[in-house]
């Protein structure tokens, strides 16, 4: 989860919302990514969506089942659904995502269904640390707008 944290403050740095992915086969980092949505115009630029492609690319499969992934901050129903689809083993979660988070928060994606592929959840990793960098983001973001 530090690993994903270095992401999400790349993300941070770049005035993005700072969420980090960090994927790990056999106990190796395979993959890293950090949101960059803002800078790519593009929805689909979330932390967890990139780095399930970087290991896709990595392993040349689309399959990721010995893989797991650490997140700082609770998928949103995009990103967990890809976790399903990529055929993730488990998901680390540092902290919940209570407006928009599908894996416990608002609904889960991972759990509550009887999808073709179940993934395992941890949450509360490292949670102080994640939740503390999304907190000063947004209060300084608020800060920006009121200026």
């Amino acid at each position: 989860m530090k690993e994903a944290l270095k992401e999400a403050q790349k993300a941070y740095e770049k005035k993005e919302v700072p969420v980090g992915a960090v994927i790990v086969k056999d106990g190796k980092i395979i993959a890293k990514a950090h949101n960059i949505k803002e800078e790519k115009n593009d929805t689909t630029k979330h932390a967890e969506i990139l780095a399930i492609s970087k290991a896709s690319k990595k392993l040349q499969s689309w399959r990721l089942t010995d893989c797991e992934m650490y997140v700082t901050l609770e998928p949103c129903s995009m990103c967990a659904g890809a976790c399903i689809g990529a055929r993730i083993k488990k998901v680390y979660i540092g902290t919940m995502d209570l407006k928009t988070g599908a894996c416990g928060s608002v609904l889960n994606l991972l759990e509550d269904y009887t999808f073709n592929h179940k993934v395992e959840l941890e949450t509360g990793i490292l949670q102080k640390e994640c939740e503390s960098i999304l907190k000063k983001f947004f209060k300084e973001l608020r800060q920006e707008k009121k200026k």
